[in-house]
């Protein structure tokens, strides 16, 4: 369903996207190189013989000059490139006051094509500042703290210059307790975005009118099914996992609609939960039934671990799978929400290397202190 390469945020919520063409400002040596090229042909024209004219090696400097500087700048290296070919010494025999003019015109062209490209840039810094505004108000950063339960969470978008793709994650506090999903829709990339958004908003109402985590299901469900049908195309479906923590601080409660099982991260190792089989959202069927929440006890310090199948179908070198709850068995933990999310998209890419699909990691825990 729904490869990255990012910065990881700070925070409860690490959210990378790969990065989008833009009007970066270039270091510091590579705007020195129009100079530094100029300055290597003078040394090596005046260091060889007479015969031997590279005058003409200077018009390739003001169109480099469009690429890393604007139009004063590339104005700048324009004019000390035509002083330095007026110099007796630089200029070729064999250039002509007509060969000067066209150095000059090319000089004139760089720096109007500069400003034809700072221009562009600033819009693609505009259009990119509203994508991923419009972006992050679909899946804004998560609090490390929701009522009494503690959450870390990451999310890498596999389509390039995107931080929203086709999986989703979202914990919210209502009046039956602290409620969470992690869903993955399909398609991905911005195609599946207007679904994302959907289940999202769905799911918020949900969480404050239904009183069963099957009634919550049932409406996303349903949400799903009318965007299929009103777009006259291929049907929308989602797998989703939603996970209850009652106000009265008994077991937590887990129900799956074709999502991949979470894990329990603890002081005795690493265990799938058990979840009775379910069908995915929004397949359209003629009476939709949510399976039976299952619950899962936690003991505060314990870590509930639900992901996407971006995690384990991500492959190795040999095309191995990887394998979530080994790694974790293997890796000396539990640890907090924050750091078990981190260690995995860590492990994770050292594992596969680059990720070809979205993925999301959901971890949650109890804590005693309630306020």
């Amino acid at each position: 369903m729904a490869q990255v390469t990012a910065a990881s945020q700070t925070g409860p919520m690490d959210r990378g996207a790969q990065q989008l063409p833009g009007a970066g400002r270039p270091p510091v040596w590579l705007r020195l190189l129009p100079w530094l090229t100029m300055a290597l042909l003078v040394v090596v024209q005046l260091t060889t013989p007479r015969s031997v004219q590279l005058g003409f090696a200077f018009a390739v400097v003001p169109p480099l000059t469009t690429l890393l500087y604007g139009m004063f700048g590339t104005a700048m290296v324009a004019g000390a490139m035509f002083v330095l070919l007026l110099m007796p010494s630089i200029r070729a025999d064999d250039v002509s006051y007509g060969d000067l003019l066209a150095f000059g015109l090319i000089g004139a062209v760089s720096v109007v094509l500069s400003g034809v490209r700072v221009r562009r840039d600033a819009q693609l810094v505009s259009v990119r500042t509203v994508a991923e505004a419009a972006q992050l108000a679909v899946l804004p950063p998560m609090p490390e703290r929701v009522g009494p339960v503690r959450c870390g969470a990451l999310y890498r978008a596999a389509e390039r210059g995107t931080l929203v793709g086709g999986d989703l994650y979202d914990v919210q506090d209502g009046p039956f307790g602290v409620r969470a999903i992690v869903a993955d829709v399909k398609g991905h990339g911005l195609a599946a975005v207007g679904t994302v958004s959907a289940l999202l908003g769905t799911f918020r109402e949900a969480v404050l009118d239904e009183a069963e985590l099957a009634g919550v299901a049932a409406r996303l469900d349903r949400r799903l099914v009318v965007d299929s049908s009103g777009r006259g195309e291929a049907e929308v479906f989602a797998t989703a996992v939603l996970v209850e923590f009652p106000p009265d601080g008994t077991a937590v409660r887990v129900l799956s609609c074709g999502h991949p099982a979470p894990l329990v991260v603890d002081g005795d190792g690493t265990r799938e939960v058990r979840l009775a089989p379910g069908a995915p959202l929004g397949l359209g069927l003629a009476e939709f039934r949510a399976p039976e929440a299952v619950p899962v006890p936690l003991r505060p310090g314990d870590v509930l671990l639900a992901h996407t199948d971006g995690v384990t179908e991500a492959r190795d070198a040999t095309g191995a799978f990887y394998p979530l709850a080994d790694r974790l068995r293997a890796g000396g933990w539990p640890v907090s929400p924050v750091e078990l999310v981190r260690r995995v998209w860590r492990d994770l890419s050292s594992y596969a290397g680059e990720v070809a699909d979205d993925v999301a990691l959901l971890a949650l825990s109890t804590s005693e202190d309630r306020g």
